[in-house]
């Protein structure tokens, strides 16, 4: 699962705990759960007393030093009502194409999973450079899931599903499946978003479709409707996984 920083930062940091009541409850049956969550640099922030994202990099550095501490420690709050540990595994694109690191992230997730430990994942922004000013944590999970032969991986945000066109666009209506290789003619997919997060639709179906060519069925929604979609609720967008690819 990941979570962007909308979801988590701000008066959204409230948000937390009912998401991992979800993450526990998909723990407690049985699931393997894994969390890329984004937030670093957003939680940091008010703590070094900036009203705004800086721009300048060593900022963003040093924001994401200190909200990545105070993230992490929101969460394993969160996860000790249900008597769940976090492991914290900081990891960039670049480790995902360097073969060693690779095996090496892949190994210690694993081990972690079969620890009964629950791994938060978040790209390492003290030393990334170019993934800070325009990535996103959306490839870092499909990229995840991919190393892991996740099952599903679930994007979670402020929108609650892809549309047909942006949703403030009068006549846009939901998207509920998308089958393997449909390119979606004719949707009109928004590039970015305001506020913190650096993602946007765009790089969610871009996600969506690198997890579903390996196999991991994909679902985007909101992150506040997650539980009703537990309890079997219809919300979101799934984009169906290639067959066999597993």
């Amino acid at each position: 699962m990941k979570v962007g920083s909308s979801s988590v930062s701000g008066d959204n940091a409230a948000q937390i705990p009912s998401l991992v009541d979800s993450l526990a409850r998909l723990h407690r049956t049985g699931g393997e759960v894994i969390l890329v969550s984004s937030g670093a640099i957003a939680t940091g922030v008010p703590f070094m007393r900036l009203d705004v994202r800086p721009d300048d990099l060593a900022t963003q550095q040093a924001a994401a030093a200190v909200g990545q501490n105070i993230l992490v420690g929101r969460y394993q709050r969160a996860l000790s009502v249900h008597d769940i540990i976090a492991g914290q595994v900081l990891l960039t694109a670049n480790d995902m194409e360097n073969p060693t690191h690779r095996d090496n992230a892949k190994r210690a997730i694993v081990r972690l999973l079969q620890l009964g430990i629950l791994p938060i994942i978040n790209e390492n922004d003290t030393v990334a450079t170019h993934e800070i000013r325009f990535g996103d944590n959306d490839r870092l999970a499909a990229l995840v899931a991919r190393l892991v032969g996740a099952d599903h991986l679930v994007l979670l945000s402020d929108v609650d599903a892809l549309y047909t066109a942006p949703p403030n666009v009068a006549g846009a209506t939901r998207i509920a499946r998308v089958p393997f290789g449909d390119e979606l003619a004719g949707v009109e997919i928004g590039a970015t978003q305001s506020g913190w997060g650096t993602g946007g639709a765009a790089t969610k179906v871009q996600a969506a479709r690198l997890a579903a060519e390996a196999g991991t069925e994909v679902l985007l929604t909101e992150t506040r409707l997650f539980a009703e979609l537990l309890d079997g609720e219809a919300h979101g967008t799934v984009f169906e996984a290639a067959a066999g690819a597993h």
